[in-house]
């Protein structure tokens, strides 16, 4: 008998080290034209189940700077420089490894109003981890933060690679989190790939529509000196520049009820 329940409790205790979905998504979508969204597919469907933004939808000229930093090259400081000069706010989505090298910049972008983002620890495929796995990843890079900024939580969670299914997005539902993905992006994360800022800035204007959430790679020179021409081109278009946490907010509000 003790062997029997021996048997029992490690299988129970394995059990509890392997996620219980195996399945993964990646995020993307069909790219839009002629200003219009893309096409989300059924990965649409998933966040108004679950919960999680990918665009505003509001329709108003409104766009979201977003970021995502897992180390740093040198670029990170001139786009602050820009976003500081144009009054526009961002979000910085990060990394353990990017918190740990160069804190400054992590003070510098809360000190001038940007919001830190939680990219995870170690930057792993979410959908490979057990819940107490996932907890740990974000709890551990919220921890980083808070010894740099005095942040206690950070509020906006964007996956590694985009991967995710509905369970990871529930466990962040559970933990507080909210989900951050993006309705505009482009191949901008290879450092040593450059092409000319006018070419970072045409992928952004060619794909641009309201309620855009932007997602840009500081590793790359073209769109660090590309970032000061977007800001002026998307205002001469009539566009704004908001922050994810007005989008979140503009979904809290209850929407007016209609008289008969």
């Amino acid at each position: 008998m003790k062997k029997i329940i021996g048997i029992i409790v490690m299988s129970l205790m394995v059990n509890a080290l392997i996620p219980s979905v195996s399945y993964a998504y990646g995020w993307g979508y069909k790219k839009g034209a002629n200003n219009e969204p893309p096409e989300v597919g059924k990965y649409g469907d998933i966040l108004a189940q679950y919960g999680g933004y990918y665009i505003d939808d509001s329709e108003e000229k409104v766009v979201y700077f977003t970021f995502d930093n897992g180390y740093e090259e040198g670029y990170t400081a001139g786009i602050l420089d820009v976003l500081k000069e144009e009054n526009v706010p961002a979000t910085f989505f990060v990394t353990g490894h990017y918190v740990r090298s160069v804190p400054d910049l992590i003070k510098r972008m809360v000190n001038e109003g940007h919001i830190i983002g939680n990219h995870s620890d170690q930057h792993p495929d979410f959908t490979n981890l057990t819940k107490e796995g996932f907890k740990e990843e974000l709890e551990n890079l919220d921890r980083a933060v808070e010894s740099l900024t005095g942040i206690k939580k950070l509020q906006y969670v964007r996956p590694p690679r985009g991967v995710f299914n509905e369970e990871t997005i529930k466990w962040a539902n559970e933990l507080g989190y909210i989900h951050m993905f993006w309705s505009l992006a482009f191949v901008d994360w290879h450092s040593d790939q450059n092409k000319g800022w006018e070419s970072a800035y045409q992928q952004v204007m060619d794909q641009v529509h309201p309620g855009a959430v932007i997602l840009l790679h500081t590793v790359s020179e073209d769109n660090a000196k590309a970032i000061v021409h977007l800001i002026k081109g998307l205002r001469e278009q009539g566009y704004t520049f908001k922050s994810i946490d007005d989008l979140v907010l503009k979904n809290l509000v209850p929407k007016p009820v209609l008289g008969f």
